[in-house]
């Protein structure tokens, strides 16, 4: 038997492997934390003063961080405080649906510089990423322009590029499947093709999936490493974080829970051909807005629906206790897999009926599943879906720009 005991024992880390170590510690703490002395660094990772000193020198050596003025008012002599450098990079965020774009820039602290609206009503949605006949990629190209163009920049200062869509990329394919609906988003090759027009590499994400990163990064979900977001608007969506990590799936589909079989609706015997039944039919839009009016409770959105309800007695009070019971009868469903330690509420129909609504779905999914998760309401503000496209392009942009080994 050959003796692999010399190549199987882990080895000691370089110096400048540890290097590297410190130097992203120390500029995650001063992302966490902002500006950070040189003592205050030492004491958070542990390194020696000196130590702290070299680390810090390098970082500023390689336009990593800055210097941002001193302590005050304490004793002694005042320290030099030092922040990451927002220069050090920049990334983009696109939440892409049928009928409009939205697009944000940002520095590698995270800090939004710009945002933009591109309204794609009709038919101007099919040549928002196909190539079309004049070069160029339509109008998102257009879009992402002007964007980086608000924020200040230069073309070609992006590091990173998030793109959320409804559906999903197949890992194993690269086409977005389950996005019938998103016209012009299904060619071939879509992230190369993307990635050579931008100027920037490119990543598509499930949008639902998105919401649920910046909920973990910036709302309700903070420090919960189990949770399942419920996002429900035109449509239902669902993003399960295991771990704290995303769990896609084998082709990506996993939270695509719209047309899953509940009682009260339709089993929709092919999906790809049908545009209503299931999970969805009872809780998204549609579904809302014909419970509604069967309520006496007519409007032009469900959102608009569920204001009217809330400030109804009676009538309303029996519309939101029959869409409690249709959410709560999905996610019994989706927490009896899972058992999520949280269960985050997300999207315009939550978002519409609040505490209220959520209260009572919390009240109707203890009596139907055994699992009994936490429910929250998404304190994202704005575009969740936006917010997490960020995220993920900052994650990525911080690996490369933060590399210092």
């Amino acid at each position: 038997m050959n003796d692999t005991s010399a190549t199987s024992a882990p080895r000691p880390g370089t110096p400048s492997r540890l290097r590297a170590i410190n130097d992203r510690a120390a500029l995650d703490l001063l992302l966490a934390h902002g500006p950070l002395s040189r003592t205050r660094i030492g004491a958070l990772t542990g390194l020696s003063k000196p130590t702290a000193s070299q680390l810090l020198a390098r970082l500023e050596a390689a336009g990593l961080v800055v210097p941002v003025g001193t302590t005050v008012g304490g004793p002694g002599p005042n320290a030099q405080l030092y922040q990451v450098n927002p220069a050090a990079g920049y990334v983009a965020g696109l939440d892409v649906t049928p009928g409009q774009i939205r697009f944000a820039v940002a520095d590698i602290t995270g800090q939004t510089l710009a945002e933009h609206l591109l309204p794609t009503p009709g038919r101007q949605a099919a040549g928002t990423a196909t190539e079309d006949p004049a070069g160029g990629w339509g109008r998102i190209a257009d879009g992402l322009a002007a964007t980086v163009e608000r924020a200040g920049l230069a073309p070609g200062r992006l590091t990173a590029i998030a793109i959320g869509t409804p559906g999903a990329l197949d890992p194993q394919t690269q086409k977005l499947r389950y996005a019938a609906h998103l016209p012009g988003w299904h060619c071939a090759g879509l992230l190369d093709r993307l990635t050579e027009a931008l100027g920037a590499p490119v990543a598509i994400e499930n949008d639902v999936n998105l919401a649920a990163v910046a909920e973990q990064a910036l709302g309700a979900a903070r420090d919960c490493s189990d949770f399942v977001l419920l996002w429900a608007e035109e449509g239902i969506g669902a993003a399960i974080v295991l771990g704290g990590r995303l769990h896609r799936g084998h082709t990506g589909g996993a939270g695509e829970v719209g047309y899953m079989p509940v009682p009260g609706a339709p089993v929709i015997r092919n999906v790809r051909r049908k545009n209503s039944g299931g999970f969805q039919q009872l809780a998204g839009a549609a579904g809302v807005l014909a419970l509604a009016r069967r309520h006496g409770l007519a409007a032009r959105s469900a959102e608009a629906a569920i204001g009217k309800a809330l400030a109804t007695p009676g009538a309303g009070d029996e519309f939101l206790a029959v869409l409690a019971e249709r959410l709560a009868t999905g996610l019994a469903a989706i927490v009896a897999v899972i058992d999520p330690e949280l269960v985050v509420l997300s999207g315009g129909i939550p978002t519409a009926g609040g505490a209220r609504l959520r209260d009572l779905v919390q009240e109707q999914l203890t009596g139907l599943a055994v699992p009994r998760p936490r429910l929250l309401s998404s304190t994202v503000p704005g575009s969740p879906v936006l917010h997490g496209a960020l995220q993920r392009a900052l994650g990525t942009a911080r690996e490369q720009v933060f590399t210092t080994d």
